[in-house]
């Protein structure tokens, strides 16, 4: 009735599997290679990989960006001064360095009006985009979209401003400056623009006024920032020429900026 599980007679039972002594060792020793020994390969490459990025990238892009933003109220009038007006500036244009550690070092904002900080450019930009938006609104075009658009058509001026100062110092090849010093001096145009736009909101004929007073004092100041500070000792026809370029330049650019609307050409 019931079905027998145990073995038949004459049938011969196979033979069970003998355990293997070396089986264990070498499982233990191979998991544990893979645990120590790749595991600290492993650790090693990102380890190295990090040391790579701390070592290249961030120090070579975002070194000290507390350098940056060392200003007091004193340094932000005198700098502004320097940028609005550029052709009344009497002192030098060259920075202050001192020893530190051995090497030479640039004095920070706070101790030398020609050193570049990011404070001034992005108070700039900020006040840029809050005085557009209040000019759409002044016209009834107001909306988060439309200040979003501001927002990507300044960034992309910024850009622009940046790579066209980049360029021009691989021309003239004098080497390569500090990422975030470049991103400084670009930054500086959204000075005098916001105040072509400020004036343009309370009365329209400043604008016409104080637009080509901020292209020309920028110029005169990236002008005189590039032949004083990131190219001294050069000069020659083509650094004249390409200076003249980045002047002129400051004309289109700044109008483009200035043209608070929905239309990414004028």
């Amino acid at each position: 009735m019931y079905d027998n599980a145990g073995p038949q007679p004459g049938v011969p039972r196979p033979p069970s599997a003998a355990p293997d002594p070396f089986g264990n060792s070498f499982y233990g020793a191979s998991s544990g290679f893979i645990r120590g020994g790749l595991g600290a390969y492993g650790e090693r490459i990102l380890g190295s990989g990090s040391e790579y990025v701390q070592s290249n990238i961030i120090s070579r892009y975002f070194s000290d960006s507390q350098y940056y933003f060392q200003v007091n109220d004193q340094y932000v009038k005198n700098k502004l001064k320097v940028v609005l007006f550029p052709f009344l500036h009497r002192g030098h244009w060259t920075r202050i360095s001192e020893p530190v550690g051995g090497r030479l070092s640039y004095k920070p904002p706070i101790y030398d009006i020609n050193a570049p900080d990011l404070y001034i450019p992005f108070m700039a930009f900020g006040t840029y985009l809050v005085l557009a938006g209040l000019s759409l609104g002044l016209h009834g075009k107001f909306s988060p979209e439309a200040l979003n658009w501001m927002f990507a058509k300044g960034l992309v001026g910024w850009f622009f401003q940046y790579c066209l100062l980049n360029v021009t110092l691989r021309i003239l090849g004098s080497g390569e400056a500090p990422f975030l010093d470049m991103v400084a001096y670009a930054g500086y145009s959204f000075t005098g623009l916001s105040l072509a736009v400020f004036g343009r909101i309370f009365w329209s004929y400043a604008y016409y006024f104080l637009l080509p007073w901020t292209c020309l004092g920028m110029g005169i100041f990236l002008v005189k920032t590039l032949k004083r500070v990131l190219i001294a000792g050069y000069d020659s026809t083509r650094h004249h020429y390409l200076l003249l370029f980045i002047a002129l330049a400051q004309f289109p650019l700044l109008i483009w900026l200035g043209n608070i609307s929905l239309n990414w050409l004028f």
